[in-house]
């Protein structure tokens, strides 16, 4: 029995075992059984899972225009077979998003009928091993039956949830259990739980699946350069990396191959997925990327607290941890270690944390003192008493917003920049910005190929970054998305606005200029806005 395996019995025991725990407590509480709960969520998480690939397929067609006829280049479509034939893995279907922000991930059931999507982006920006080390990885999934694992433990979190809801709901309608209120508030306790257990486990198949790509490629430094390429951005030129496959291909072929849909995983976590690449070649012409330019990424990660709070909740590793997981395995196959991170911290970034995280948690203090302030005016029947309480707890509310505001959108100056320069700032988050100024050109949408996504994916001269385009209105984004977004494709811009990282970087737009034209961003100023009327408000209490 491998290592794989043993953790996710152990770790589906340990899951099972909390809900046997509750069944038990409920039992002898409530004198009622969990059994319908967990048949109804089986059931759901059973019917998600036979039509989810169904509903996959018909979502990447339409809303991302995917090609499932598209050709592939043969190096990687040998690839492809070898790994199937050795591991009795059925040949994926392969689908291809024409669009350069570059992106790569798998779905289906088993390993009889598994899909891999790629976009153009990972061909533009990989040489072949790297395509086939990032393919690997995703076979690696498909070979360990990770879609089932996962499908099995997300079945936990979803029963304890269901018995809070009916907890909650009993409580609320009666008063004959006693105990309604105990069993909902441990359900809610054993559903958080178990909703990071499942994102560790989530984390620990994404480090078996990069230790499959090894296995089959025997190359686990260009499973690293491609992790460091796509994840942390640093990469060479798009010429340099696809002049050696075409030319195999035309050997081979004797002819043009069609390539219009893959001239370009999950890889990294879908919900942090902002796709950065910095060119970064120490030359200009080398196709090996710096190390100085990997350890300079590598910053924030290893010494700002917030990103180790991101993988926390995160269902991939930090591309740092999973780069030395990566460099141990270097020596098996005659390889220098990928990178070996030995810079010295410069900096107390702990007491920076601390402070952004009491900067986030001063606006809900000053909502629960105002929660008690209106709870005493209820209890006593007073209400003059307890105003100016309310008041000053809702003016400190908006004023606590306001440091955060003006933290986030630090609007002294937009200093011209790089993306290569923005990679090696530390003292950077979800907090606090940089504001900055990029040229370069669009390649893609930040959400590759999707017709809805309004956020894009620029390329300056050292690389490329996550652009978020966020007007105030939902419907205006979209709309924006579905007749604008791809008019801007492939134009050179410049980009005013805010460079954070949450937990991967990306630059929040405030204004971009093309054509000679200025399109704006209207949330600033909206935001801003807001503020001021919730000030003022807030400064009413004191006089109704």
């Amino acid at each position: 029995m491998g290592k794989l395996t043993c953790v996710s019995l152990l770790t589906l025991t340990c899951l099972y075992g909390l809900l046997v725990a509750i069944g038990v407590l409920i039992s002898l509480l409530c004198g009622v059984s969990i059994l319908p709960a967990l048949i109804v969520g089986g059931v759901i998480l059973l019917i998600q899972f036979l039509i989810s690939p169904w509903l996959m397929d018909l979502t990447t067609k339409w809303l991302y225009k995917a090609d499932f006829n598209a050709e592939i280049p043969d190096y990687l479509k040998d690839f492809i077979n070898e790994v199937c034939t050795k591991n009795k893995i059925k040949y994926p279907r392969i689908g291809v998003i024409n669009d350069g922000s570059p992106n790569c991930y798998t779905y289906g059931r088993t390993k009889k009928d598994a899909r891999i999507i790629i976009t153009r982006g990972i061909f533009d920006l990989l040489k072949p091993e790297e395509v086939k080390a990032v393919i690997g990885h995703e076979l690696g999934h498909v070979a360990h039956y990770d879609m089932l694992v996962m499908t099995v433990a997300q079945l936990i979190p979803i029963v304890f949830y269901a018995i809070y809801q009916a907890c909650i709901d009993s409580a609320s309608d009666s008063d004959d259990n006693k105990y309604s209120g105990i069993v909902a508030a441990v359900a809610y306790v054993l559903y958080i739980i178990s909703q990071y257990i499942v994102l560790w486990l989530s984390r620990t198949r994404e480090y078996y699946a990069d230790s499959f790509s090894i296995d089959m490629t025997k190359n686990p430094n260009s499973l690293a350069e491609a992790l460091v390429k796509i994840g942390f951005g640093l990469t060479t030129t798009k010429e340099e990396v696809n002049v050696e496959s075409e030319e195999k291909d035309k050997k081979k072929n004797n002819k043009k191959r069609d390539v219009s849909g893959v001239n370009g995983l999950g890889i990294f976590d879908k919900k942090t997925s902002k796709t950065l690449v910095a060119c970064s070649s120490t030359d200009g012409i080398s196709t090996t990327v710096s190390k100085d330019s990997i350890k300079n990424a590598m910053k924030w990660e290893k010494w700002n607290y917030w990103a180790k709070w991101y993988e926390f909740n995160s269902t991939h590793p930090l591309i740092s941890k999973r780069l030395e997981a990566i460099s141990k395995r270097s020596k098996e196959f005659n390889q220098e270690p990928y990178v070996v991170f030995d810079i010295q911290k410069s900096d107390n970034f702990f007491g920076k944390f601390l402070f952004e995280l009491l900067l986030l948690l001063l606006p809900i203090l000053a909502i629960i003192g105002a929660c008690v302030f209106i709870g005493l005016m209820i209890a006593n029947d007073s209400y003059q008493a307890y105003k100016i309480g309310l008041g000053v707890c809702a003016v400190l509310f908006v004023l606590f917003e306001f440091v955060l505001f003006f933290r986030k959108y630090k609007k002294n100056s937009f200093k011209k920049t790089n993306v290569a320069n923005l990679l090696g700032e530390v003292d950077v988050s979800g907090v606090t910005s940089i504001p900055c100024e990029i040229k370069g050109n669009i390649i893609g949408r930040g959400d590759a190929g999707y017709i809805f996504s309004e956020d894009f994916v620029i390329r300056d001269e050292t690389g490329i970054i996550f652009l978020d385009y966020n007007q105030p209105m939902w419907l205006i984004n979209k709309i924006f998305a579905f007749f604008k977004a791809k008019t801007f494709i492939d134009k050179e811009v410049i980009i005013k606005g805010w460079y954070r990282r949450s937990p991967v970087p990306f630059i929040e737009i405030y204004q971009m200029e093309t054509d000679g034209k200025v399109k704006k961003v209207y949330s600033y100023i909206v935001k801003l806005i807001g503020l001021f009327i919730l000030l003022v408000g807030a400064i009413a209490l004191f006089f109704i």
